[in-house]
């Protein structure tokens, strides 16, 4: 017998790959790709104090941004 809803890590997929396609040019992707692998870091943990599924993603990216450094920037050269 199969699954009868989504998990939070299937929504937390599913939005990050719509971030990822609609990106265009090859830098837009890229970052989008960041900011989707950011936001899967730490999707499921995050639902357990966020009620939706967008919410969770988006707190986990901004967590991960604010781990790398400010603003995020940490692959640019001083």
């Amino acid at each position: 017998m199969g699954r009868s809803f989504t998990s939070i890590r299937q929504h937390a997929k599913e939005i990050t790959g719509r971030w990822v396609r609609s990106a265009c040019g090859s830098r837009q992707k890229q970052a989008a790709a960041l900011l989707a692998a950011r936001g899967k870091a730490h999707g499921s943990e995050a639902f357990f104090g966020c009620d939706d599924p967008l919410e969770a993603v988006l707190f986990s990216a901004f967590l991960e941004l604010r781990n790398t450094g400010e603003g995020g920037l940490n692959d640019v050269d001083p």
